[in-house]
């Protein structure tokens, strides 16, 4: 049984940061690639970023390079989303997701309930 739990979003003002955190409960954990997916109201899903089951590989969507960081530790089965230097364009349900593979492009095989963060103006 999968279980992905995202915890520390919440409201912050434009120009500040917010640290997302994900548990994951799977076993292999350093088998598969995770990322951060979000969603906000009117607008498409959006895959963020994305990491390898190692954490060696990165990719980010374009309008948050430079300013969120997507990182994991494999110990204890968590994966992190710095995100400094927020708009209110960054406004969204951020979802933790797996893959079963050890690197994707986007493609998820499961999701998490999702955390909310608002930017501020």
């Amino acid at each position: 049984q999968v279980a992905l739990v995202e915890s520390g979003g919440g409201l912050v003002q434009a120009g500040g940061s917010l640290r997302l955190s994900c548990a994951a409960s799977i076993p292999n954990f350093n088998k598969h690639a995770m990322g951060w997916i979000r969603q906000a109201p009117g607008k498409e899903r959006e895959t963020v970023a994305i990491i390898s089951g190692t954490g060696r590989s990165t990719h980010y969507v374009d309008s948050v390079k430079g300013r969120f960081t997507i990182s994991r530790d494999n110990a204890l089965n968590m994966v992190h989303l710095q995100m400094n230097s927020l708009e209110p364009g960054d406004t969204a349900v951020y979802h933790c997701a797996q893959s079963n593979l050890p690197w994707t492009t986007g493609a998820f095989d499961y999701w998490g309930q999702g955390t909310q963060v608002t930017v501020s103006s």
